[in-house]
């Protein structure tokens, strides 16, 4: 008798802890992570630096904002594994509280389902590439965007299988597409020419963070899967040795090598048909991630705004129609601002959830307690008016001030306002009202 499928299957722990007796292997996670950063939108960021950078410039800009992702990534990607609770549950007790969690997932959610149209077309304009122009671009975006959606359906254990297959087929394509731009160019003569447009450094460096930063910020949606610290720091050192300065610098060096910031006119012309047919599939790899942790954000945001649990299986095919819906109606042409948009944005919540809970502490001893009975704390700060300062403080200061890299800018700010304003609010009112809840 064939197995029924039910919905309540593939709600993946995403209001909960994940048990220890869940968690996987460093590998599985791993390669989810590179997954998630060795993919077309690497390459797409590469070739935009490219096109506007020198070589040694764009190399310096892609070095600056890996050491900021990295430093983001490790440190909230333990706080994950040791709580086992993705980015929106984990910002209730570091700093956003219950409606500033629901904010937090939301902004995540909205970012994510961009990603995914943005992701989506490429899928779809790959599929076009190969099969022929005549198709309806429409149509293709919207079954390339269900397929995603049925993977994402299905969880975790449903993207490491896809992991298995889409990383090494995308690694197999930048091997053969850097053969191909090396045989007929001279790599001191790729590295040493001028760009054929122009970028400036901090607008660069913020495009970087801006690439990856929701990325890094939702860096517990996949690490609370894991079973330790070192196992966190492999998965974030290897994804952004491979993923920002590997499939980034090459994407500068092609090009440079084809004149292009089209990095679908870059892959065909080094790789032909079959290379197309490999970004179709690596896009498919990004996507789920894009579309999972959009899930989770909204699955907070709903229990948290309107006091109901909603299934994340639903939220994922709600999701991924609207996302289908935006790609098919050409979200991709806002790349470049869409990336330096989040450089400046989403950089502060980092900030705070790293402050909150690696110096302040300030509900670690309840996320302790808690861990040890795998539930969650019984009590919740509503939401701290300093956390909305100090975000939008270190946006504002991200986005006017022009001294400097907006992205550093904005979290720097974020975290003094935030450390000093908890310091001092205190001494001036009466202590923050908390709620109990029934987990």
């Amino acid at each position: 008798m064939a197995a029924k499928f039910s919905l309540s299957e593939t709600d993946d722990y995403s209001l909960t802890r994940v048990p220890r007796e869940k968690r996987s292997s460093m590998w599985k996670i791993l390669l989810i992570r590179i997954g998630s950063l060795t993919c077309i939108s690497q390459l797409m960021l590469g070739a935009e630096l490219g096109f506007g950078l020198s070589f040694w410039n764009a190399f310096w800009a892609t070095i600056i904002g890996s050491v900021i992702l990295q430093f983001v990534s490790f440190g909230l990607g333990v706080a994950g594994e040791k709580e086992g609770l993705s980015t929106s549950v984990l910002s209730r007790w570091t700093g956003f509280g219950r409606y500033g969690s629901a904010i937090v997932g939301g902004a995540f959610a909205i970012s994510l389902t961009g990603w995914f149209g943005i992701q989506n077309s490429i899928f779809a304009e790959g599929i076009i590439a190969i099969v022929g122009k005549n198709l309806s671009f429409p149509l293709i975006a919207a079954i390339t965007g269900i397929a995603v959606t049925v993977i994402v359906l299905f969880g975790f254990k449903m993207m490491s299988w896809t992991a298995n297959i889409a990383v090494p087929g995308f690694l197999i394509l930048i091997a053969w597409a850097t053969y191909s731009m090396l045989k007929n160019h001279s790599l001191t003569h790729l590295m040493t020419m001028n760009p054929p447009g122009v970028l400036t450094m901090s607008a660069a460096i913020t495009m970087v963070t801006g690439g990856f930063i929701v990325g890094c910020i939702i860096t517990p949606d996949i690490t609370r899967f894991a079973k330790c610290t070192k196992d966190v720091f492999w998965i974030t050192v290897i994804g952004t040795l491979l993923g920002e300065l590997c499939i980034g610098l090459l994407g500068v060096l092609m090009a440079h090598a084809i004149g292009s910031s089209s990095i679908m006119a870059i892959v065909y012309q080094l790789t032909g048909v079959f290379g197309v047919f490999l970004v179709i599939f690596s896009t498919l790899k990004l996507n789920d991630v894009n579309l999972y942790s959009s899930s989770l954000g909204i699955s907070n945001f709903i229990e948290v705004v309107f006091h109901v649990e909603v299934n994340r299986g639903l939220i994922t095919i709600i999701l991924g129609v609207f996302g289908t819906i935006l790609s098919i109606v050409g979200v991709i042409n806002q790349f470049i601002a869409f990336l330096s948009l989040l450089g400046i944005v989403f950089p502060p919540i980092a900030g705070i959830m790293f402050i909150d809970y690696f110096v302040l502490k300030r509900s670690r001893k309840a996320l302790d307690e808690s861990r040890m009975r795998n539930t969650l704390p019984t009590h919740i700060e509503r939401f701290h008016p300093m956390t909305l300062i100090a975000w939008v403080a270190g946006a504002l200061a991200g986005y006017f001030i022009t001294i400097g890299i907006p992205s550093i800018t904005s979290i720097l700010v974020s975290v003094i306002v935030y450390y000093l304003g908890m310091k001092i609010y205190p001494l001036f009112r009466v202590p923050n009202k908390e709620i109990q809840t029934n987990e």
